[in-house]
C-alpha cells in the first residue's frame, strides 16, 4: 500500500470525528496527494485514532511502515497550556477478515498491537515549511489473512503526508546454476529464510541440497549445493544458463567447461554435442577419449626383404609410409603354403616356427623355419595399430612369395643291432621322417667307446642296413647313422651302444 499514488479520498476510519481530517494537497512535484492532519493542542486529554482500511497479508510474516510526516514545534505555538505533544504512536490489529467497523476493534490501546512511539527529527514552525519527516518501522510475525494500521495522536499538530507499507523480499536469482525463487523475508528483522533451488535448464545437480538463505534485508547469503552444465552444454550470460554446443563444437564431460572446436578428422552435424563423430575412414580406439582426434589405419609396410637357406627364411620390411596418425604400430606376419598347379594357397600348419612370434610384431624381422623343402610360400606382412579392429577392410599388407631349397634329409631316428660275432656287427634302421629328397646312402660312424670318438671310423652304405667288420672282441662301440641326399649330409642319430662277442661265435637277435 502506497497513499502517495492515491487519485480519491482515502476514507479512512477516524475517532472522534473532530480528531484526524482528510485534507488534499500537493508534494513538491506539484502531484495531487491525500493527507491526514491533526493540531488540537489546545485541548488537554487528547486521543485521536486513524485506521487505515484493511491490507491483505498474503504469504509475508514481517512488513514495514513508512511514514512521512512534518509536526510543529509546540514552542512555536503561542498561548498553549502544556498539552501539546511533538509524537504519535502506530499500532497495527490483525484480523482474518475486513470486519473492522467504526466501533470495532474498541479505540483503545489495548485492542491493538503498539509497534513504536513515532518522534520526528525535524520540526517547523509558522515561519517554516517542507520540514518532512521520514520513518520507518517493521512489525510481525504475522499471522492472519491481513491487518489494519493505526495512529494515535495524543495532542501534536501534524501532518501524515503519506503511509506505504512493504515487505522486503529476496528477488528471484541464480547462483551456481542453480534458480531460486522470489522469497519472503523473515518474521523477524535477524531471520534467515531458506530457499529451495532448481538447477538451470541443462544442468544437473553435483552437490546438493541447493539452497539459499535471505536475510532481513532482503539479501541471499550463504550458497549452498551447486549445479553445472551438462555434457554438450557450456556457462552463459554470466553463469546463468548453459548454453548448447553450436555445431563444429563438443563438450564430453559434466563440468563448467567451454565447449571445444573438434578433433581432427572428426565433426558435428548439429548442437549440444558430447562427441565429435569421427569421418568416414578414421576411428578412435577403444581405449582413446572421447576428446582425442580420430585416426587411420596404417598403409603397407615397405621394401620386404627375403632370405631362404635351404627349408628356413628371414623377412626384414621397413615401416609404413603412413602410420595412420598413431603410435601403437605392430606387424602381423601371415604364412600361406601354394599349390602352384591349383593357384590355391592355404594357411601354414602349426608345425611352422615364426619367431620371435607371428602376431603384435613390434620388431620388423622374423626367422621362419619347419618349412618343407622344393614348396612354395607366400607371406603376408601387415601393419596394424589401434583402430585396426575397428576397420571393416583387411590390413593393408606387403607379400613376398618363396621358394624353398633342396633340404639335407632329418636324422634317422633309431639303429638296431640285428647280429654281432667277436669281429663284426650288423646293423639296421628305417629311413629319414623327412628325405626332404632321394637318400644318396647313409654314413656309419663307429668308435670304441672307451677311445672317444676323435679316433671314429665311417663306413657307407646304399641301403638301410649295414655289417661292420675288424672288430675286437666283446668290445663296446658307439654307433650313429646319418643319411645323404644331393643337398648333403643330415644329422647322425643318437649315439647307441653295441658289444662284439667274447669269442667267436655268430648270434642271432629277433
Amino acid at each position: 500500500m502506497d497513499t502517495k499514488w492515491a487519485t480519491t479520498e482515502l476514507a479512512w476510519a477516524a475517532h472522534p470525528e473532530t480528531g484526524w481530517e482528510e485534507v488534499s494537497g500537493y508534494d513538491d512535484a506539484m502531484n495531487p496527494i491525500r493527507t491526514y492532519q491533526v493540531c488540537n493542542v489546545r485541548e488537554l486529554n487528547q486521543n485521536n485514532w486513524l485506521r487505515s482500511d484493511f491490507i491483505p497479508r498474503k504469504d509475508v510474516l514481517r512488513v514495514y511502515v513508512e511514514m512521512k510526516f512534518t509536526v510543529r514545534d509546540c514552542n512555536s505555538i503561542p498561548n498553549i497550556t502544556g498539552s501539546c505533544k511533538e509524537t504519535f504512536n502506530l499500532f497495527y490489529y490483525e484480523s482474518d477478515s475486513d470486519s473492522a467497523t467504526a466501533t470495532s476493534p474498541f479505540w483503545m490501546e489495548n485492542h491493538y498491537v503498539k509497534v513504536d512511539t513515532i518522534a520526528p527529527d525535524k520540526f517547523f514552525s509558522i515561519l517554516e515549511s517542507g520540514r518532512v519527516n521520514t520513518e520507518i518501522r517493521s512489525f510481525g510475525p504475522l499471522s492472519k489473512a491481513g491487518f489494519y494500521l493505526a495512529f494515535q495522536d495524543l495532542g501534536t499538530c501534524m501532518s501524515l503526508i503519506s503511509v506505504r507499507v512493504f515487505y522486503n523480499k529476496c528477488s528471484t536469482t541464480i547462483v551456481n546454476f542453480a534458480v531460486f525463487p522470489e522469497t519472503a523475508t523473515g518474521a523477524e528483522a535477524t531471520s534467515l529464510v531458506i530457499a529451495r533451488g532448481t538447477c538451470v535448464a541443462n544442468a544437473l545437480e553435483v552437490s546438493v541440497p541447493l539452497k539459499l538463505y535471505c536475510n532481513g534485508d532482503g539479501e541471499w547469503m550463504v550458497p549452498i549445493g551447486s549445479c553445472t552444465c551438462m555434457a554438450g552444454f557450456e556457462p552463459a550470460v554470466n553463469d546463468t544458463q548453459c548454453q548448447a554446443c553450436s555445431p563444429g563444437t563438443f563438450k564430453t564431460k559434466l563440468g563448467e567447461g567451454f565447449c571445444s572446436p573438434c578433433p581432427p578428422n572428426s565433426r558435428t552435424s548439429s548442437g549440444a554435442a558430447s562427441i565429435c563423430s569421427c569421418r568416414k575412414g578414421y576411428y578412435r580406439a577403444d581405449n582413446d577419449s572421447p576428446d582425442s582426434g580420430c585416426t587411420t589405419v596404417p598403409s603397407a609396410p615397405r621394401s620386404v626383404i627375403s632370405s631362404v637357406n635351404e627349408t628356413s627364411l628371414v623377412l626384414e620390411w621397413s615401416e609404413p609410409r603412413d602410420q595412420g596418425g598413431r603410435e601403437d604400430l605392430l606387424y602381423n606376419v601371415i604364412c600361406k603354403k601354394c599349390v602352384p598347379d591349383r593357384g590355391t594357397c592355404t594357411r601354414c600348419d602349426d608345425n611352422v616356427d615364426i619367431s620371435p612370434r607371428h602376431l603384435g610384431l613390434t620388431e620388423r624381422h622374423v626367422t621362419v623355419r619347419n618349412l618343407q623343402a622344393h614348396t612354395q610360400y607366400s607371406f603376408e606382412i601387415q601393419a596394424v595399430n589401434g583402430v585396426s579392429n575397428k576397420s571393416p577392410y583387411v590390413p593393408h599388407f606387403a607379400s613376398v612369395n618363396i621358394t624353398t631349397n633342396q633340404a639335407a634329409p632329418s636324422a634317422v631316428s633309431t639303429v638296431h643291432l640285428m647280429g654281432a660275432s667277436a669281429n663284426t656287427m650288423s646293423l639296421s634302421w628305417l629311413p629319414p621322417e623327412k628325405p626332404n629328397g632321394i637318400i644318396m646312402d647313409y654314413e656309419i660312424k663307429y668308435h670304441e667307446k672307451d677311445q672317444g670318438e676323435a679316433i671314429a671310423h665311417t663306413m657307407t652304405a646304399q641301403r638301410s642296413s649295414a655289417r661292420i667288420e675288424g672288430l675286437k672282441p666283446g668290445t663296446p662301440y658307439v654307433v650313429q647313422v646319418r643319411a645323404r641326399t644331393v643337398a648333403g649330409y643330415g644329422r647322425y642319430s643318437s649315439p647307441t651302444d653295441f658289444s662284439t662277442n667274447p669269442q667267436e661265435l655268430f648270434c642271432v637277435w629277433i
